[in-house]
């Protein structure tokens, strides 16, 4: 019977069709690789020179409102630009399309010195209502047939400026993430009759190996196919296919749950915890999408403590990702910590 705590395996990740490298015994290898100094975290509740802080000047040269609460404005250097020209070009083998879209920028909150896990459930909340507003919002526009909310928090994910945000893009295409589990969900949702996540979830809540919270409506855990370190997927244990389906006690619950876990993050290594963090959902393309199950993943960076972190390379570049610890560790350590922050222990 396979060994899956000592020996070297691959794991499926049932949403995508793609494998990880599972090595476990390679967590008693010694490190020798780099360490960094780890930077202060002493923000002020206002930075006169940070171009997010209320009523500040942006760098594009627009100025902030004096906002008071969740403040929403157009990137101004986005990635996406609703003027580009959609074209599609083919040359052989060369083929490209013009992609128009819209790009967001959320402001959680106008206290500079705040991140998620340290703001109140009330005002998470807040963000989750801006977070279905501009969904509605953009997804209704003509030619947008994805919206992605997603949140990079720390320097190390090429987070620009510490103030607490995130980020939406809409697009005219499905990405490369998104069709893949669409496709999935799709395919054993004709197959089976019921979402991919819901009998997922149902098997993880039996096992309790790899949960790390449970709320009246939503679930953390690790899952089985984790590809970093402290990898997290939320789940809503009802299908919805967005998060428009919420009803007020589930946002709540949604708002509760990303509280405690990310201040289970900070606490793992009593720092602001960097991580790179997304909402999947169905496309807007005016489809049903009863197969959809939407969830919220967060990728963090860090492996050995705050100042080590766990690198895609050689191996991962050319082939397939890998981990060390297990998801089962991982689950083990993130239950076990405390839902009061460290700064405030």
């Amino acid at each position: 019977m396979l060994d899956m705590h000592q020996n070297s395996h691959r794991r499926l990740n049932p949403l995508t069709g793609e494998w990880v490298l599972v090595s476990p015994h390679r967590t008693k290898r010694p490190w020798q690789g780099k360490v960094e100094s780890l930077p202060a975290d002493n923000r002020p509740v206002y930075d006169p020179e940070c171009y997010l802080c209320p009523g500040n000047t942006r760098s594009g040269g627009a100025q902030n409102t004096a906002y008071t609460d969740v403040y929403v404005f157009t990137n101004d250097f986005a990635a996406l630009s609703a003027g580009a020209d959609p074209e599609r070009m083919e040359d052989g083998l060369l083929v490209a399309e013009g992609e128009p879209g819209i790009c967001r920028v959320i402001c959680f909150s106008p206290d500079h010195s705040l991140t998620l896990p340290r703001m109140s459930l009330e005002a998470v909340e807040r963000v989750i209502d801006v977070w279905q507003a501009e969904y509605t919002t953009l997804g209704s526009h003509p030619g947008v047939n994805h919206v992605q909310i997603f949140e990079n928090k720390g320097s190390i994910m090429g987070c620009s400026n510490p103030h607490p945000h995130g980020q939406i893009w809409a697009q005219g295409s499905v990405p490369n993430e998104v069709q893949k589990k669409t496709d999935r969900q799709n395919a054993y949702f004709n197959r089976m009759g019921s979402t991919l996540l819901v009998d997922y979830l149902e098997q993880e809540l039996a096992s309790q190996e790899r949960i790390v919270l449970e709320g009246d409506h939503f679930v953390a855990l690790v899952p089985f196919w984790a590809v970093w370190p402290y990898e997290t997927m939320l789940i809503p244990r009802r299908p919805m296919a967005t998060i428009l389906g919420l009803t007020q006690a589930e946002k709540r619950d949604f708002a509760a749950t990303l509280r405690r876990l990310t201040i289970r993050y900070d606490n793992l290594f009593s720092t602001s915890f960097p991580y790179s963090a997304g909402i999947h959902q169905a496309p807007t393309d005016g489809q049903e999408h009863l197969a959809w199950h939407w969830h919220m993943s967060f990728y963090p960076p860090l492996l050995r403590s705050a100042t080590v972190k766990k690198f895609m390379v050689g191996y991962e570049m050319f082939a397939e990702p890998q981990r060390d610890i297990t998801p089962e560790m991982a689950a083990a350590q993130l239950r076990a910590l405390s839902e009061i922050h460290y700064v405030e222990a």
